[in-house]
């Protein structure tokens, strides 16, 4: 998408974006290639692609997510989803000041990472610095800005929150009820939510490691959800531009390596949520 994407340069916005598409002018190549008249602004936009092809050459995600409003970063995403992280964080409370991390779920499309309190959770660091473009849920209003507080650590990579990529395509509501507008079955895992974790992780601490289990069940299942959702979200908006060619494959699903404990669950919901 992003060879296709004029609205990066300045003075370049949706409308004028829109007029080169329905003339056929699909890519940058297709831009240059083309017989223009030679005006200033017509100058103007070719070096900005011709800077625009050096970018993508050397992987600098920087220069089109620091260009492109962020209501369109996930025009990003096709091109740089091979260092994509899917990342997901289950914490004690809504506070980095007085709260922790429990676990951090990451998944690349390849390998699913986890981290865990009191063992590994320092290595997620070393491991972040390795993608060029995170996408969570709500990502930019709680876990990055969390994490980075948490951790003292500024995360540097180009970012979409698939909450508004979704919100923009008519799907409101938490990842929950956008999982289930997709047809996405939590099974075991199902009226699992943020607060249930806070009592897995104190069942765990406890000394149950069927709560631990059930903990990294339901965050791994977070993570692999948005893979089928960053996929979902972008080709509706690909479709949305009438750019119907340019849709990608949604991956195949991978296994998650631990069991929830349906029994556990069902005690912590009498226990705490009698409502459910």
């Amino acid at each position: 998408m992003i060879t296709r994407t004029f609205s990066h340069i300045a003075g370049v916005g949706k409308e004028f974006e829109k007029k080169l598409w329905a003339q056929g002018i699909l890519s940058w190549a297709a831009f240059i290639k083309h017989n223009h008249p030679n005006t200033k602004r017509i100058s103007a936009i070719k070096n900005a692609l011709l800077d625009s092809f050096f970018a993508l050459e050397s992987g600098n995600h920087h220069f089109f997510s620091a260009s492109l409003p962020s209501s369109e970063h996930w025009r990003l995403f096709k091109e740089f989803s091979k260092c994509t992280a899917y990342v997901d964080i289950e914490t004690t409370g809504l506070s980095p000041d007085y709260c922790e991390i429990t676990t951090i779920a990451l998944y690349d499309g390849k390998e699913i990472k986890y981290y865990i309190n009191g063992k590994n959770l320092y290595e997620f660091l070393k491991d972040i610095r390795q993608y060029d473009l995170l996408v969570t849920f709500n990502g930019k209003g709680f876990d990055v800005p969390f994490i980075q507080q948490y951790f003292g650590i500024e995360l540097k990579q180009s970012h979409i929150d698939l909450r508004y990529v979704l919100a923009s395509l008519g799907f409101s509501g938490g990842l929950k009820a956008c999982e289930k507008a997709f047809g996405l079955a939590r099974n075991e895992l199902e009226g699992v939510d943020g607060r249930m974790a806070v009592y897995l992780w104190t069942e765990y601490k406890k000394g149950k490691k069927s709560a631990l289990d059930t903990l990294l069940a339901y965050n791994i299942e977070d993570v692999i959800n948005l893979e089928y959702l960053m996929y979902t979200a972008y080709n509706l908006k690909i479709k949305e531009l009438g750019l119907g060619d340019a849709l990608l494959e949604v991956p195949t699903r991978p296994m998650v390596q631990f069991k929830a404990d349906s029994k556990l669950i069902s005690k912590l919901k009498a226990k705490y949520f009698p409502e459910w």
